[in-house]
């Protein structure tokens, strides 16, 4: 069919199915459209996530300013939280019309918040809730439809118990499963420690993988460097980052050349920043604060000479009335021009 017309900015998708060799985690207050944008100047090829958008806010809020992106960030993925079928069906007709490139439920997340609306992690102990709401959401639209969870809950962490949701959730017609590494413990632990408290067992998604062949395997959770992803793929079809893709956002430069066999990226990271000089003044024209946008610049000179003094000034400059592109470029000046291939410690 006809890409659909993305209609909070002008712009239609490729109509090419998103690859998930390489991926970037939905994160809430993270992966806002400022950052996919600059992520989108580091790598063309990694599959960007939206934060977490709950069905009840498309439904009944502004369900423009929710699904609001810019068609240079594409291939893009939503991410919903929900568990009502109807409403899930809904949302993701939606993603298609307002040109995603996926639609992603949302089995993972943890916080108390979304428990008591029957969203998130909680889901895993209710995969026949999982399987209805997937199977609507694939009727409903012409885009991949896929699952983030957990490897299980407090209470439900048994392998069994994991086959068994993984089962009843393919039974349903899903192929792609993306499987963070950790329990998710329900009470006791914050959302912040869920992703640090319940050790990592990477071993179960390669399990999974061998014992379900057939379906698309993502593995997340703790990875940080290129050549851990390059282990995991052994036993993976794709990797998914993190929080490493956002404090060293860097390391997406070694993306598309590393995992998608394209030639290595020559941009330095001041030119990917001064390449998003027009992008930052139509969002200063929309009425949207400088230190709403530079914040997710902040890991962008990480780990070399002059970074910390970049972070400072955006930091004590950017919340500042009439902000601009001005605090960027004396920002910038406090960072040696260098070779892009070049790495550095900072001191």
């Amino acid at each position: 069919m006809k890409a659909p017309q993305n209609r909070a900015s002008g712009h239609v998708t490729t109509g090419v199915e998103p690859s998930r060799r390489f991926c970037v985690a939905p994160m809430m207050d993270w992966t806002t459209p400022h950052y996919r944008y600059m992520a989108r100047q580091l790598s063309k090829r990694a599959l960007l996530y939206t934060e977490m958008v709950t069905t009840g806010a498309l439904i009944h809020g502004d369900t423009e300013r929710f699904l609001h992106h810019n068609a240079a960030e594409y291939p893009l993925a939503l991410q919903l939280g929900g568990s009502n079928a109807g409403e899930l069906a809904h949302c993701a007709d939606l993603a298609q019309q307002f040109g995603f490139s996926e639609v992603n439920l949302n089995v993972g997340c943890p916080s108390d918040k979304v428990q008591n609306n029957m969203i998130g992690a909680c889901l895993m102990g209710h995969p026949d809730i999982v399987a209805e709401g997937f199977k609507a959401m694939q009727a409903a639209t012409d885009i991949p439809v896929t699952v983030k969870h957990r490897i299980g809950i407090n209470g439900r962490e048994s392998w069994d118990e994991l086959c068994g949701f993984i089962e009843t959730v393919a039974a349903a017609g899903c192929k792609t499963f993306i499987v963070h590494a950790r329990i998710a413990v329900l009470e006791g632990l914050s959302p912040k420690e869920n992703r640090d408290v319940p050790p990592l067992k990477y071993d179960w998604v390669y399990r999974l993988k061998a014992k379900y062949p057939q379906l698309e395997i993502i593995i997340n959770g703790g990875i940080k460097t290129v050549n851990e992803c390059h282990q995991h793929l052994v036993h993976s079809d794709g990797v998914m980052l993190g929080r490493e893709a956002y404090h060293n956002p860097w390391i997406l430069t070694q993306v598309d050349s590393e995992f998608f066999g394209e030639p290595e990226k020559t941009v330095s990271r001041h030119e990917a920043l001064e390449a998003m000089y027009p992008f930052i003044e139509q969002e200063l024209a929309r009425g949207v604060y400088l230190g709403h946008i530079s914040r997710h610049m902040l890991g962008l000179f990480h780990g070399i000479p002059g970074g910390r003094q970049f972070r400072r000034y955006i930091s004590e400059n950017a919340h500042k009335p009439g902000a601009g592109l001005d605090v960027l470029r004396q920002a910038l000046a406090k960072v040696p021009q260098i070779d892009a291939a070049t790495a550095f410690t900072e001191a």
